[in-house]
């Protein structure tokens, strides 16, 4: 009997290794969501909509865990190594930089509606209330004694948003690159500090009380308003901004690796879902679905927008001839 019982539990043992070995068990408790740094609290609340749901199809319990923080910089965090089940960035050449390193399929953009993008957003003005400097529009960024508040280009989606949606508007204005250029410069030189992250941006403008406006996303700007309190903040929209799709996609290495491809694609899937954009649309994101949009029209006012690929090109040559080592971004910023 000893010995039937002891080679009972080896085999336990043994086919208990083979399930971990396998992936089977996390695929089933947990995913991990690598996400830039002002959708924590939007994810916060999809995350437990999707558990519910994913359960009541009858599969297992899942958690989501997240991380957050300036999309490149988080997309350099699983390039090195950090093991992303989903990633839900605010930038394609976030994403295409997984491409490169082989961690994500080059078709990622096909295989889910809107270019893999579940929703958009713009960039707007923040600014202390009753604009006591009059800011209007993108020229007024740029006059002696305004202070700007944005993340760093750099390393964050926000800040590269905001320094595109700048040169959009130069080039539609003012006609040529050269002139943009001068203008971005102009800009930049009203910049007293760069933050790493879009919320880190936030946190200076409210809580240190730098600058008299802060350029960020439009869900973060009303977020503000509504959270930090209308009594102290205006929000400007532009007369231009540029249209600021948000993409996802699974790590194809990572989800094959630990077998978490099923419950990863349904989480993503879910972003377009009406409970999904419904969640969007609450936390102030512009949803895909129009009927929610519609419901939500009172707080998405129209605005006049750029695509950056329409305008400025494929993301490819704007990241190389903009934001790389030596580019058009830091030659500004060693002359401002």
């Amino acid at each position: 009997m000893k010995t039937l019982n002891f080679r009972s539990l080896i085999g336990t043992a043994l086919a208990a290794a083979a399930v971990a070995a396998s992936g089977v068990v996390s695929a089933q408790t947990s995913i991990l969501n690598v996400s830039y740094d002002v959708a924590r609290e939007l994810y916060k609340d999809m995350n437990p909509a999707f558990a519910t749901y994913w359960q009541a199809k009858g599969n297992p319990p899942v958690t989501i865990n997240q991380s957050h923080g300036g999309s490149s910089k988080q997309v350099g965090a699983v390039i090195a190594g950090l093991e992303a089940d989903v990633v839900t960035m605010n930038q394609v050449p976030d994403i295409q930089q997984l491409v490169k390193a082989g961690l994500v399929n080059a078709d990622w953009q096909k295989r889910l509606p809107n270019d893999a993008a579940p929703y958009t957003t713009t960039t707007v003005f923040v600014v202390r209330k009753g604009n006591p400097k009059g800011i209007k529009d993108w020229p007024d960024l740029i006059k002696p004694g305004t202070q700007v508040i944005v993340p760093n280009p750099k390393v964050t989606g926000n800040g590269r948003y905001t320094y595109l949606a700048a040169w959009g508007f130069a080039i539609k204005n003012y006609k040529t690159e050269e002139k943009a250029r001068d203008f971005v410069k102009a800009l930049f030189a009203n910049v007293p500090v760069l933050d790493g992250g879009g919320r880190g941006a936030t946190t200076t403008f409210t809580q240190r009380n730098m600058g008299d406006v802060l350029v960020t996303f439009e869900n973060e700007a009303i977020l503000l308003d509504k959270e930090v309190g209308g009594d102290q903040f205006d929000i400007v929209y532009p007369s231009l901004s540029v249209d600021a799709p948000a993409p996802v996609t699974v790590v194809d290495k990572v989800v094959d690796k630990r077998g978490t491809r099923k419950v990863s694609t349904a989480y993503l899937e879910y972003l377009w879902s009406p409970e999904g954009q419904e969640i969007i649309a609450k936390h102030y994101l512009r949803p895909r679905n129009a009927a929610v949009m519609k419901k939500y029209a009172k707080t998405f006012p129209a605005v006049n927008t750029f695509s950056v690929e329409k305008l400025l090109g494929p993301w490819d040559k704007v990241m190389k001839e903009q934001f790389a080592d030596g580019g058009i971004y830091d030659q500004i910023m060693v002359k401002r």
